[in-house]
């Protein structure tokens, strides 16, 4: 019967999709920010038969019985969590980190209440306030910015606009802005006007587990992430928050925001906050600030603008309008991806391009990280990508670039 077959019988169209994709990571330099490699152990935990299980409600109080086996997984998820980020409370439920916003937003505001955050032009992300998400359709949105000249956010200027528009929250984070939040000072301003400060690290989860990165959970009575950028623990989100919130985000999460948890996934969060938590990972988040770090230095050295002139993280925004104005980040993310390097086009601080054209690209070094590059071949893929955009139609610095490309995903397969 056909429940008894392997997947590559009952739809092979499905069965060669997934091995395609497979072939396309293992042959191509993934450095989309917000992408990475999880374990074959993750793996293995979000293709079980925890599947199969509906858990709606929280261990030791679900709405179904049979729930003993993913009461174990979802509670030590939330021990694991709470570990790695020093937090009070901890919800492992949210479907994404746009869901985890949603809860907060869902648990302490009423529809038309202001949020501040950074404008998605200059780094910040659609669930924080912008006019095709939820977010801004629900909320009265004001947005801060970086300055023109910097490429930093100006926090004074953000503690003016506090002051005027009196949010209900500010939210900090960011999908492309390549520096450091000053979580305290955010925290005070909200202070100051009475907001509540929800603290978005989607990018940087397992930057800040590691310990390399700035932790908003003493300056945020919120803290989202997702939990497959950074932290390589599967797809999905997470919330931690003071324990004078803890009932009323897990009451937003569900049954405000979603329904039952996907327990495949929360046993994929609870198998990489494991690995989070091991010697081994904080050595894998340092290097992948070094490696962005080099990055950067050989992409000024070759002439590319760097947003904020650099990175204190996992990822560059390059502005291509003073080296290479005849590009698009489109046709620049086109060009890149024929020799086999993914990145992702993005909008930069002033942007005059529509969404979809860009004059940017977002360039990220998680998941070359997981595959084990460091500095020296970062030397190398900074270069490749420098000359393809320096020759966009010089078909032998493709081809070379496409030759070195292949030697470098040899060196570096993903599952072995």
């Amino acid at each position: 019967m056909a429940f008894d077959q392997p997947l590559d019988r009952t739809v092979p169209s499905v069965a060669d999709a997934i091995d395609r994709e497979r072939d396309r990571q293992e042959s191509t330099l993934g450095m989309i920010a917000s992408e990475n490699h999880v374990s074959a152990a993750v793996l293995e935990a979000q293709g079980s038969t925890l599947t199969n299980k509906y858990a709606e409600g929280y261990p030791g109080g679900r709405y179904y019985g049979g729930c003993e086996h993913v009461d174990t997984v979802e509670a030590e998820a939330i021990e694991r969590a709470r570990d790695l980020f020093g937090a009070d409370h901890a919800n492992v439920q949210p479907h994404s980190g746009t869901q985890a916003n949603m809860s907060v937003y869902f648990a302490v505001l009423e529809p038309g209440d202001r949020i501040l955050s950074l404008d998605l032009d200059h780094g910040g992300h659609l669930s924080h306030g912008h006019s095709v998400n939820f977010s801004g359709q629900l909320y009265d949105v004001e947005q801060y910015g970086v300055d023109p000249d910097t490429g930093y956010i100006d926090y004074d200027e953000l503690e003016r606009q506090a002051r005027e528009t009196e949010p209900a929250m500010i939210v900090s984070g960011s999908s492309a802005y390549p520096r450091e939040f000053d979580y305290e000072r955010i925290g005070a301003i909200a202070d100051a006007v009475d907001a509540f400060h929800l603290a978005d690290i989607a990018h940087v989860t397992g930057l800040v587990a590691a310990g390399v990165h700035a932790s908003p959970v003493e300056h945020a009575e919120f803290v989202t992430g997702s939990t497959h950028k950074t932290i390589r623990a599967g797809r999905g989100g997470i919330v931690v928050c003071d324990a004078e919130y803890a009932d009323d985000i897990d009451s937003a999460v569900f049954p405000g925001a979603q329904g039952g948890p996907l327990m495949h996934n929360v046993a994929g969060k609870a198998v990489g906050f494991a690995e989070a938590q091991t010697d081994a990972f904080e050595r894998y988040a340092e290097q992948v600030v070094a490696n962005a770090q080099r990055l950067a230095d050989v992409f000024r050295e070759r002439g590319l603008s760097l947003v904020s002139g650099g990175t204190d993280k996992h990822l560059l925004l390059v502005d291509l309008r003073d080296s290479h104005p005849e590009l698009t980040g489109t046709e620049a993310e086109s060009l890149l991806s024929d020799v086999g390097v993914v990145v992702n086009k993005n909008s930069v601080p002033g942007e005059t391009r529509s969404p979809m054209v860009t004059s940017g690209i977002r360039v990220g070094t998680p998941a070359l990280t997981t595959r084990g590059f460091d500095e020296a071949e970062m030397e190398t893929v900074a270069d490749c990508i420098v000359d393809v955009l320096d020759a966009p139609e010089d078909e032998a610095v493709a081809d070379r670039v496409a030759s070195r490309v292949d030697d470098l995903c040899e060196t570096h397969p993903i599952y072995d």
